[in-house]
C-alpha cells in the first residue's frame, strides 16, 4: 500500500495542472456541503437558543397556528377565525389550576397602524418598535424581567392606570444621564408615568424586546380601542412545575374549546404554540433546504467523479508500456487493480481535504463577520472526506480493471 500511494503522488505530481482540474469538481461540491452544512447547523442552533431563551415550557394561545415559509393562513377556515379575547385570558388564569402564569398581550407594532408613535419626553425621542397591553404575568410567562422599579399590577390593570414601563434601549435613549423612575413620558398624546424599565435582553434573532414599551392591556385598549377591535391577544402561559407542560395545553384547550363552542368533533379553532413544536417544524424547513443543497453538490461531485475516471483512462493509456514490465516481472492483477485505485483514491481524497479545508474556511468567515452563525459538526467532516474518496473508488474501478486486463506482452509493444 505504501508502495502504490508512493507510485501515485509520481503520477499526480507528474502532472499537475491535469490533476488540479480534475479534482476542481470534487473541491467545489466538497466546500458546498461543508459551507452549507455549516451555516445551517449554526442557524438552527441560534434558533434554538433564541426559541429557548423564551422559557423551555412556555405555551402560547394565539389565534393562528405558528408557521414558517409561505402560505400563511389565508384558507378560508382561518381567515373566518375569531380573535381571542382578554376575557378569554382571565378564563384560563381563573380554571386552569395547573398554570403559573397566564399572561394576555396585545400589539401595536411599528409596522403596523401607522407605525407605533414614538415616545417623547421633553426634547428626546425614542422609537419603539412595539407598544405592547398586557398584565402582570407577563414577565414570569416571557421570562423577561425588570431592571429597575417594577412592572405592571392587577391594579394598574383593574384601575387602567397610566403607566408605563420602557424597553431598555427606549429608556436609555430618553434618559442616557437620570433616572427615569418617576417621569412622564407621551406617545400618541396622552401622558405615562415611568414605573419600570425592563432588563437588558440584547440582540435577538427574532426580535429584541429592549425598544418595546409596556402599559397595561385595559389602558391599551381604551386608548388604542382600533387595536383591539381588529386583533386579538396572544395568551402566554407557563406551568407551575416544567413537567407539566401537556397538563396545560390539555387545560387550555379545553378551558377555549367550550368558551369558542368548537364542537366536539371538530379542530381546534385556535393555534397552540410551544417552543418544542417551533423548534421541529423549524428543523423540518432547514432540513429540507440542507437535502437540497446537498443534492446540488452531489452533481458537482458527480462531475468531480467523472473527471477522476476520465484521467485514470488516459493515464492507463499513458502508462501501458509501464504495466506490461510490472506484469512481465510478476505483477497479477490483483496489483495493478490495487495500483490505480489508489491513485484514484488518493486524488479524489486530495480534492475531499482542499474541498474541508474552503469550506471551514468560508464558514470561519461568515462567523468573523457576524453575518451568520456557523458551526460545522465532526460528521460533516468526515462524511466529506469519505464522499470524496468513495468517489474516488467508484469512478477508479473501470480504468483499474482495464489496466488490469492488458496482455504484458501487448503491453510491451505498446510505443
Amino acid at each position: 500500500m505504501t508502495e502504490n500511494i508512493r507510485f501515485a503522488a509520481t503520477a499526480l505530481t507528474a502532472h499537475k495542472l491535469r490533476s488540479a482540474l480534475t479534482i476542481l469538481g470534487i473541491v467545489i461540491g466538497v466546500t458546498t456541503v461543508i459551507a452549507m452544512v455549516s451555516l445551517i447547523e449554526g442557524f438552527n442552533n441560534n434558533v434554538v437558543k433564541n426559541f429557548e431563551s423564551f422559557g423551555a415550557t412556555l405555551v402560547q394561545f394565539q389565534k393562528f397556528d405558528p408557521q414558517f415559509g409561505p402560505g400563511g393562513n389565508n384558507d378560508e377556515e382561518n381567515r373566518t377565525r375569531k380573535n381571542l379575547t382578554f376575557e378569554d385570558a382571565l378564563a384560563l388564569k381563573e380554571q386552569c389550576p395547573s398554570m403559573l402564569a397566564v399572561s394576555a398581550e396585545r400589539y401595536w407594532w411599528s409596522g403596523g397602524d401607522g407605525g407605533a408613535p414614538d415616545v417623547l419626553y421633553g426634547s428626546e425621542a425614542a422609537t419603539p418598535d412595539t407598544i405592547v397591553g398586557t398584565n402582570a404575568d407577563y414577565t414570569t410567562a416571557n421570562n423577561h424581567f425588570v431592571g429597575e422599579g417594577r412592572f405592571i399590577t392587577e391594579g394598574d390593570v383593574r384601575r387602567s392606570g397610566a403607566v408605563t414601563v420602557l424597553g431598555h434601549s427606549i429608556a436609555e435613549t430618553l434618559f442616557p444621564r437620570s433616572d427615569p423612575i418617576g417621569r412622564v413620558v407621551m406617545f400618541s398624546g396622552r401622558k405615562y408615568a415611568v414605573i419600570g424599565v425592563m432588563e437588558k435582553q440584547g440582540a435577538s434573532m427574532f426580535e429584541s424586546t429592549d425598544s418595546h414599551v409596556y402599559i397595561p392591556i385595559t389602558t391599551f385598549d381604551s386608548h388604542f380601542p382600533w387595536i383591539k377591535r381588529d386583533r386579538g391577544v396572544n395568551i402566554a402561559t407557563v406551568p407551575r412545575h416544567p413537567e407539566w407542560v401537556d397538563r396545560i395545553v390539555e387545560e387550555g384547550t379545553q378551558v377555549l374549546r367550550t368558551r369558542r363552542h368548537v364542537p366536539f368533533n371538530k379542530p381546534n379553532d385556535f393555534g397552540i404554540m410551544t417552543p418544542d413544536k417551533l423548534i421541529s417544524n423549524f428543523r423540518a424547513i432547514t432540513g429540507g433546504i440542507t437535502l437540497a443543497m446537498i443534492f446540488i453538490s452531489s452533481i458537482a461531485l458527480l462531475v468531480g467523479g467523472v473527471g477522476v475516471m476520465n484521467i485514470m483512462l488516459v493515464s492507463v493509456t499513458e502508462r501501458t508500456r509501464e504495466i506490461g514490465i510490472r506484469k512481465a516481472i510478476g505483477a497479477v492483477r490483483r496489483d495493478i487493480v490495487q495500483q490505480f485505485l489508489t491513485e484514484a483514491m488518493t486524488l479524489a481524497g486530495i480534492g475531499g481535504v482542499i474541498g474541508v479545508a474552503l469550506g471551514l474556511a468560508i464558514a470561519a468567515l461568515v462567523r468573523s463577520m457576524d453575518w451568520l452563525p456557523t458551526t460545522t459538526p465532526l460528521w460533516s467532516i468526515v462524511v466529506g472526506l469519505l464522499v470524496s474518496i468513495s468517489i474516488g473508488l467508484f469512478f477508479g474501478i473501470y480504468p483499474a480493471y482495464k489496466a488490469a486486463r492488458l496482455d504484458p506482452v501487448e503491453a510491451l509493444r505498446y510505443e
